[in-house]
């Protein structure tokens, strides 16, 4: 019973999203919303931030061909931010939150898109598979950690040391702006050669795994004292 008690209510909880791009695409958002049409729904909105994704994991692979596709892959990221961005975002504007469903349906999705995403990288002649596969799978602990905190504590946080998702999108389109003109450099380092995309990948593998470590210890930490401290009241309230 103890532990029934300490889960949050979807409908309850509370965003944090205090990221590095927040004063400009916080404006961007409000003013979107604002002017979509009427027929555009929050679901239009999340399945579109899904195509995108598939487009962006398509258009990596398709570089094996042709690295023209790159830009495709931009315009990718730019749509599947709008869809992924807006889709709560509309439905409290216009005040039609389905909060279970939308939940449900936004992370599910957002989980999948992700995978597609990573595999087209990994799938591209730019970065390692492997590489990829293990940024996958720390995007994939970051976003397990959310979800139980958001469930333990109430609290959705979506940036870390004012880094979020959107952070992450600019800096793949720069990275991928900057390797269809200087090309994709390979350096030698004392633990052997890498490519300028595959060291930008690694530098994201180093970010998500740090903030997963840190923020699970420090939350762990955080919840033993609270726990003993209300397990202390309990005994003190039961020996009056």
């Amino acid at each position: 019973m103890g532990e029934k008690n300490t889960i949050k209510h979807i409908e309850d909880h509370h965003r944090v999203n205090d990221i590095l791009l927040g004063p400009i695409e916080r404006p961007a958002i409000a003013w979107f919303v604002k002017h979509l049409p009427a027929w555009v729904t929050p679901d239009h909105l999340t399945f579109l931030g899904f195509l995108s994704a598939v487009l962006i994991a398509v258009c990596y692979w398709l570089t094996n061909f042709n690295m023209g596709f790159i830009w495709l892959a931009n315009l990718g990221f730019f749509l599947n931010w709008f869809g992924d961005s807006l889709d709560g975002n509309l439905a409290r504007y216009r005040k039609i939150e389905r909060p279970k469903y939308g939940f449900f349906i936004d992370h599910t999705v957002d989980t999948i898109s992700e995978v597609f995403i990573f595999l087209g990288i990994g799938l591209s002649p730019l970065v390692n598979l492997d590489l990829a596969l293990i940024a996958l799978a720390g995007y994939l602990c970051m976003a397990n950690l959310v979800y139980i905190t958001t469930s333990v504590e109430g609290e959705f946080r979506i940036s870390y040391g004012k880094l979020g998702p959107t952070e992450v999108r600019v800096i793949a389109v720069i990275s991928n702006i900057l390797i269809f003109f200087v090309g994709n450099p390979v350096i030698k380092l004392p633990i052997g050669s890498l490519s300028i995309y595959n060291l930008v990948l690694i530098l994201v593998i180093c970010l998500l795994f740090f903030f997963f470590f840190y923020t699970t210890i420090t939350q762990a930490i955080k919840f033993e004292r609270g726990d003993r401290e209300k397990w202390l009241e309990k005994i003190e309230k039961n020996k009056k």
